[in-house]
């Protein structure tokens, strides 16, 4: 039986165009800087972004802690939402890779605000760390989906350029904030120091993230990435896949929200739910009225050969992407509709 696997947009396989896209790839050694697709991914999207270059990285992960790394030295203090990914995520990377700490601001489904920015600024004074970083994930993942405007944005790098920080962008799915938020990939250039665009989630690629800046910053990067091991050789291939994706697979993101809109709705409606996150891109985050409950729904959806993770005592996540075809939102929503 055909697995419904709602755990992550992670779990997506490669397209038979973009297995195509893989075999016919120019390779070379992206060490020595010679893997010509590669070179075409990291063109792409620094010219899609209006920035000056890019980097191609095994993981959001890697370009998230490369970025860190870079726009900050040991004893600095970095700004992040209560639950960014790279603080609950990334294996406490902020303090083993780069020696700095995380002052975590209070989150609206994950998403922070200017004048909450400028308050938590440390006062230039030898007793605090430098605050030096700001750092905004979209969407937010723990904030199921949750996106910021572009204008949010905008007063938040107002906030950063006057008090002298850079400020960088996790956009582990910031074409599923694009969708929904009605902006470019270019705006977001204008904003940010650094952006960290991730290949293998909602777009469908088997694996990469790419890292934007200035030339200066990407050189920094590049070394950075040396010393955590990601530099790798004929990386073209899965630079291939990365490419295709994003020439292909951003404009049929909005199936995924509409998936996520329609499950929603059930969910809302089944008595053994308590509540829903709000929902505005893929990610659908709900309560069940007990822990006892969450756990039997879970095993209930496995037995129906569909797959979702928990993301507390009572709570679930679905996460919809390119492999959820409508025959298996309709065994969703059957399902959903089934429980009792």
């Amino acid at each position: 039986m055909h697995i419904t696997d709602l755990r992550s947009d992670t779990v997506t396989k490669p397209t038979p165009a973009m297995l195509e896209a893989m075999m016919n790839a120019r390779v070379g050694d992206d060490v020595y800087g010679e893997d010509e697709s590669v070179n075409e991914l990291q063109r792409y999207c620094a010219q899609m972004f209006g920035m000056e270059d890019a980097l191609f990285c095994p993981s959001g992960t890697m370009t998230n802690q490369v970025a860190i790394r870079v726009h900050t030295r040991p004893g600095d203090e970095i700004l992040c939402a209560d639950n960014a990914h790279i603080y609950k995520y990334e294996g406490g990377g902020i303090a083993a890779n780069s020696g700095v700490q995380a002052k975590l601001v209070a989150s609206d489904y994950g998403l922070i605000h200017a004048s909450q920015i400028a308050q938590a600024i440390n006062a230039d004074d030898p007793h605090f760390p430098r605050t030096t970083l700001v750092c905004l994930e979209n969407t937010s993942n723990r904030g199921g989906g949750s996106y910021y405007t572009l204008q949010q944005m905008q007063e938040m790098a107002d906030v950063c350029r006057k008090h002298a920080l850079k400020l960088h962008l996790d956009g582990a799915r910031i074409f599923n904030a694009m969708i929904a938020g009605g902006y470019k990939a270019s705006d977001l250039g204008l904003i940010f120091d650094s952006i960290s665009i991730c290949l293998s989630k909602g777009l469908g690629a088997p694996v990469g993230s790419v890292l934007l800046g200035s030339k200066s910053f990407i050189h920094q990067s590049k070394r950075v990435r040396k010393v955590f091991g990601g530099g790798m050789r004929q990386a073209g291939y899965m630079a291939a896949c990365g490419l295709y994706a994003l020439q292909h697979h951003i404009n049929r993101l909005t199936e995924d929200h509409t998936h996520a809109h329609q499950v929603a709705e059930m969910l809302r409606q089944h008595p053994s739910v308590k509540s829903v996150v709000p929902v505005h891109t893929n990610i659908v985050i709900f309560q069940l009225t007990d822990e006892q409950t969450a756990n039997r729904f879970q095993a209930y959806l496995k037995e129906k050969s569909i797959l979702a993770n928990k993301v507390s005592a009572d709570s679930i996540r679905f996460v919809f992407h390119l492999d959820v075809k409508p025959p298996m939102l309709s065994m969703l929503l059957d399902a959903i509709r089934q429980f009792v």
